[in-house]
């Protein structure tokens, strides 16, 4: 074989790879529903701050924030979020902040959640969120410590 086509070859089978490879600074995962790529179950994550109650976001209301689709109620909802995505968006990507104090990722459900310190946290269930609720402070530090950890 020449040298010319062995390096083809080699390039051809190490950019595959390459893709896989670690990206820096990439931003957390987001949960989002396995085929719509939609972010809180298609919930409104502005309706929690502004309503106190999960509210079904509009397909004709949509950003796009950390590589998943968010939906709102309004378009006013959209750009209040827009313009700061990080008060509004879920803590921990939307994962279930008990689960994430305990060291894994667990999909978040958007009718259990609780807004903290002006954030918003949600959890798997009902169950799960009377157990997140007994130390809120001790899970959130911990799933403050874990969270980085979880996404390496």
């Amino acid at each position: 074989m020449k040298p010319r086509p062995l390096l083809f070859a080699a390039a051809i089978m190490i950019a595959p790879m390459a893709a896989l490879a670690p990206q820096a600074a990439a931003e957390p995962p987001v949960y989002t529903d396995l085929f719509s790529g939609v972010a809180v179950q298609g919930y409104d994550p502005v309706a929690y701050f502004r309503e106190g109650k999960p509210v079904k976001g509009e397909r004709a209301f949509t950003a796009s924030y950390n590589g998943a689709t968010f939906r709102f109620a309004s378009a006013a909802n959209r750009d209040v979020f827009l313009a700061a995505p990080e008060t509004y968006a879920p803590q921990y990507g939307g994962y279930c902040a008990w689960a994430v104090s305990q060291g894994y990722h667990a999909k978040g459900d958007a009718r259990f959640w609780k807004i903290i310190d002006g954030k918003l946290y949600l959890n798997y269930s009902a169950a799960v969120q009377k157990k997140w609720e007994a130390d809120i402070p001790g899970f959130i530090a911990r799933a403050d410590t874990n969270w980085p950890a979880l996404n390496e």
